[in-house]
C-alpha cells in the first residue's frame, strides 16, 4: 500500500510535468527511491532525502512553500487534512517547451520520410515485416504482441509502461521497423505525446556517461539542422536537455548488439534504473547472452522478428520474368539465404539487370552462406554499374575505398558506434603519421606565404643582388622553422591535451551564454596558453636559428662569436615574442569557442560548409591580430630588453615583413591543424587520396555512395547500410593490405 508521502510525491511530482528521472536529476537522490516511495514498496526514507525533494519540487513555479511543508508533515507522520490543490495552468515556459516539442517532431518526420524514400523501402512494395513474442525469458512484460509492419505504432502504444524490446537477427529488418515506427507514431502523435527520435546507441558508453547525458549529447549531435537545440530553454539548460528531461523524447535504441560485449551487462544495469518508455533493438542472440546476469529490460515487452516466407519472397521478386524460373524452383539454400529482408534487397539489386538463375547452380552455391557471401560481394559493383546519366567510378577503387572507410569506422566503434564522420576520418592514422603530415602542411604554407610577401624585396629591394637562390633558401629555411614548431605544439596537445576536433561543437562566438564552466574554461585557457609560450618560443629559436643559417650561407665572412651572440640575442626577443603572439591566438580561441548551433546544416555536406565558414572568419581575424601582435609587441619587447642585453634594433621595415609572414602563416597553419575543417582537408583532401585509400573528391564520392544505398544518413554522419555490408568490405579490404603487405609476393602501401 502506498504511503501518504508516496501519494503526495507522487500528485506534487506529476503537478510539476516532471518525470522520476527528472525529479531524481535535481534532488541529487536516485530514482529507485523515488520509485519505492511512489509504489508502496517497504522504504524508510532519510529526513535529508525528505528534504531535498521538498526543495526540488519547489523550483517548480507550480509547487508551493506550503506544499513543500505538507510533503515533510506526511513524512513525519502528521496528517495532511488538506488535499494538495488542483492543478494549475502551465506556465508560459512549458507551453514554449511544448511548441518547440512539436516543431522537433515535424523535423525528426521530415528526415525520416526522406531516408525512407532514400532508400526504396516503398520500392516496388515493402517488406511484410513481421514479429511473434519473445521467447520464454528475453520478456518482463510477456505480453502476446504478434503483428506487422504496419501495426508497430497501434502495438506499441498498447504496453502500459510504453517499454519495448526488438529482437532479430542480422538483417531481418529491425532498422527497417524503426524507421516505421517513427513514422506511423508521429502521425498520431498528440501535443503531450514525445518524439519518437532514432538514437544508434552502439557509441554509448554505459561507464563514462549516464543515457540521460549520451541523449542530450547525440541530439544536438545528431539534429543539426534543427535550431535552438544547443541554445538556452528555461531553467538554464539547452533545449536539447530540456526536451530529454521533461521526457518530450522517446528514445528509439537501435543497435544494442553493437555495444562492446563488456558494457553490455552495465547499460542494461542502467537502462532498468530508469522508468522511461524507449525501444530497444538487438540481435537475438546478443540480447540473450546479455540479460543472463543482469536481468531482462525491466516492465518491457519483447517481439521477436521472423524470416519471410516463399510467397512474400514472389510477392516482392516476381516483379519481372527474371525471378519466376528461381521462385518455382526455389531451392532450399536460396529460400534460407534469402529468408532476411536485408538479403532479398540485395538480390533484387544485384540481379535487377541480369539473370538471377546462376543462383541455381549448386556447384557454385552449395550453401545459404555462399549465397549470402555472393549478394554481398556483388551489392558494391551492381550499385556501380556505368550508367549514362551518373558519374562513373572504377568498381575496384570504389571497393578498396570503401573499404578503408569500413575499417575506420570499426577502429572507432567505441566512440562513434557506427557513425563515419568526415572530421574523423583521418583518425584511422598512426599519431606520428599524422604529426607529420601537419609538419609539413604548416612548413609549406609558411614557406609560400614567405615567398609571396619578401619577393619585392628579392626583385626590386634591398636584397636584389641576392637572386632566386638566395629568395628559396629563405622560405625553405623559414618554413621548416614553423613546420617543426607546429609539428611539436600539434603532438603535445593530442598526444598529453586530448586534442579532439568537433566541428558540431565549435562556433566562433563573441557575445552570449557559455556552456562551459568558469573553472573548465580557465584550465583550457591555461593549458592552451602554456602551449602557445612553447610552441611560439621555438619558432622564435628556430626562426633565430635558421636567419644566421642563411646569412651564413650568403655571406661567408658572417660567422665566428658575432654570429653565436646575434642568434642568441635574437632567439630571445623572437621567442618572446613569438610566444606572446601564439598564447593569445590559442587562449583567445579556447574563450571564443562555444557550443554550435546552426540551422542550416541538414546534412554532413552542410555542416562541412558551415565549419569551413566558421574557419575562414577565424583565420580572417587572426591573421591581422597575429601581425600587429607581432609587430608592435617586438617593439615593447625590445625597448624593455635595451637594458639586460645591450642596443637593439627593431627596424620598422623587418617588423613589418615578421609580422605580415607571422600573421598570414600562423593564422593560416593554425586552421589546418587545430581545427576539424583544417584536418579535413590536410588528411582526407590530400594525404589519404595522395595514398588511394579515398578518392580526391571525397565529398562527391561520399555524397554519390549515400545516393546509390551504400551508405546512409544519420544527421550530420553517414553510416554504412548495414552492419553486415560494412563487415564484408572491411575483411574484403583488410585482405588486400595483408596479400599486399611486405610479407606477401608484393609490396606497397595502403
Amino acid at each position: 500500500m502506498v504511503s501518504p508521502l508516496g501519494q503526495l510525491l507522487s500528485v506534487l511530482r506529476e503537478r510539476a510535468d516532471w518525470t522520476q528521472e527528472e525529479l531524481a536529476h535535481r534532488a541529487g537522490v536516485s530514482v529507485s527511491t523515488i520509485r519505492r516511495l511512489e509504489t508502496g514498496k517497504p522504504f524508510k526514507p532519510r529526513v535529508d532525502t525528505v528534504h531535498a525533494l521538498a526543495d526540488a519540487l519547489a523550483e517548480s513555479p507550480v509547487v508551493t512553500a506550503e506544499d513543500g511543508q505538507r510533503l515533510l508533515d506526511a513524512f513525519s507522520g502528521k496528517t495532511v487534512a488538506d488535499p494538495p490543490p488542483p492543478r494549475r495552468a502551465r506556465p508560459p515556459a512549458w507551453d514554449a517547451l511544448a511548441g518547440a516539442a512539436d516543431e522537433f517532431a515535424q523535423a525528426v518526420h521530415d528526415r525520416w520520410l526522406d531516408e525512407e524514400e532514400q532508400r526504396g523501402i516503398q520500392d516496388p512494395v515493402p517488406l511484410p515485416v513481421r514479429w511473434r513474442p519473445a521467447p520464454v525469458g528475453l520478456a518482463d512484460d510477456p505480453a502476446d504482441l504478434s503483428g506487422e509492419l504496419a501495426d508497430i505504432a497501434e502495438v506499441y502504444r498498447r504496453i502500459p509502461a510504453g517499454r519495448l524490446v526488438v529482437l532479430g537477427r542480422a538483417g531481418s529488418g529491425k532498422t527497417v521497423l524503426t524507421l516505421r515506427f517513427v513514422l506511423d507514431y508521429l502521425r498520431t502523435r498528440t501535443s503531450d505525446d514525445p518524439v519518437p527520435v532514432i538514437f544508434s546507441v552502439g557509441s554509448w558508453n554505459p561507464d563514462a556517461s549516464t543515457l540521460r547525458e549520451w541523449l542530450i549529447d547525440r541530439l544536438q549531435r545528431d539534429f543539426p539542422d534543427s535550431p535552438g537545440l544547443a541554445a538556452l530553454a528555461h531553467g538554464g539548460t539547452t533545449l536539447a536537455a530540456a526536451l530529454i528531461n521533461t521526457g518530450r523524447v522517446l528514445p528509439v535504441l537501435d543497435g544494442f548488439d553493437e555495444i562492446a560485449p563488456s558494457l553490455h551487462e552495465a547499460a542494461l544495469t542502467a537502462l532498468n534504473r530508469t522508468e522511461q518508455p524507449l525501444v530497444l533493438t538487438s540481435r537475438c542472440e546478443e540480447y540473450g547472452a546479455a540479460v543472463r546476469k543482469p536481468g531482462v529490460l525491466s516492465r518491457a515487452a519483447a517481439v521477436e522478428l521472423v524470416d519471410l516466407t516463399p510467397s512474400d519472397l514472389v510477392d516482392y521478386l516476381a516483379r519481372g520474368q527474371r525471378w519466376l524460373p528461381v521462385l518455382k524452383r526455389l531451392p532450399a539454400a536460396v529460400a534460407e539465404a534469402l529468408r532476411t529482408p536485408l538479403m532479398a534487397v540485395l538480390a533484387r539489386t544485384v540481379y535487377r539487370d541480369q539473370d538471377p538463375a546462376q543462383l541455381l547452380d549448386a556447384d557454385r552455391f552449395p550453401t545459404p552462406a555462399a549465397i549470402e557471401d555472393h549478394l554481398l560481394a556483388s551489392f558494391v559493383p551492381a550499385v556501380y554499374r556505368r550508367q549514362p546519366w551518373r558519374r562513373s567510378w572504377d568498381p575496384e577503387r570504389v571497393q578498396r575505398w570503401l573499404g578503408y572507410l569500413a575499417v575506420h569506422v570499426d577502429q572507432h566503434d567505441d566512440q562513434d558506434g557506427q557513425d563515419l564522420a568526415w572530421w574523423r576520418l583521418g583518425d584511422s592514422m598512426s599519431r606520428s603519421s599524422r604529426i607529420l603530415i601537419v609538419l609539413l602542411a604548416a612548413a609549406l604554407v609558411t614557406a609560400v606565404c614567405n615567398w609571396l610577401t619578401v619577393s619585392p624585396l628579392y626583385l626590386f629591394g634591398e636584397l636584389a643582388g641576392i637572386g632566386f637562390g638566395g629568395w628559396l633558401l629563405d622560405g625553405l629555411l623559414i618554413g621548416s622553422v614553423v613546420g617543426l614548431a607546429f609539428g611539436l605544439l600539434y603532438g603535445l596537445m593530442i598526444v598529453f591535451g586530448g586534442l579532439e576536433f568537433e566541428p558540431s561543437r565549435v562556433q566562433l562566438r563573441l557575445f552570449g551564454h557559455r556552456s562551459t564552466t568558469g573553472y573548465r574554461l580557465a584550465r583550457t585557457v591555461v593549458a592552451r596558453c602554456a602551449a602557445g609560450l612553447l610552441g611560439g618560443f621555438a619558432v622564435g629559436l628556430g626562426y633565430a636559428s635558421a636567419t644566421t643559417l642563411e646569412r651564413m650561407i650568403l655571406y661567408p665572412q658572417y660567422s665566428g662569436l658575432v654570429a653565436v651572440r646575434v642568434t642568441l640575442v635574437n632567439a630571445v626577443v623572437l621567442g618572446i615574442v613569438f610566444g606572446l603572439a601564439a598564447a593569445l591566438v590559442l587562449g583567445l580561441m579556447a574563450v571564443l569557442e562555444a557550443p554550435l548551433d546552426i540551422g542550416s546544416a541538414a546534412t554532413p555536406i552542410g555542416l562541412l560548409n558551415t565549419n569551413r565558414a566558421t574557419v575562414v572568419r577565424q583565420v580572417l581575424m587572426l591573421a591581422p591580430m597575429i601581425a600587429v601582435t607581432i609587430i608592435f609587441g617586438g617593439a615593447v619587447v625590445v625597448d624593455l630588453l635595451q637594458s639586460s642585453l645591450g642596443p637593439l634594433l627593431w627596424p620598422l621595415n623587418a617588423a613589418l615583413i615578421i609580422g605580415i609572414v607571422g600573421g598570414l602563416s600562423g593564422a593560416l597553419s593554425y586552421a589546418l591543424a587545430f581545427t576539424a575543417w583544417g584536418q579535413w582537408v590536410v588528411l582526407s583532401r590530400v594525404w589519404l587520396p595522395l595514398t588511394g585509400r579515398l578518392p580526391w573528391a571525397t565529398v562527391t564520392f561520399l555524397r554519390d555512395a549515400y545516393q546509390r544505398g551504400v551508405l546512409r544518413q544519420a544527421g550530420a554522419v553517414y553510416q554504412f547500410r548495414h552492419a553486415r555490408l560494412k563487415d564484408h568490405l572491411g575483411e574484403a579490404f583488410g585482405g588486400e593490405v595483408r596479400r599486399w603487405s611486405p610479407s606477401g609476393p608484393g609490396r606497397s602501401s595502403p
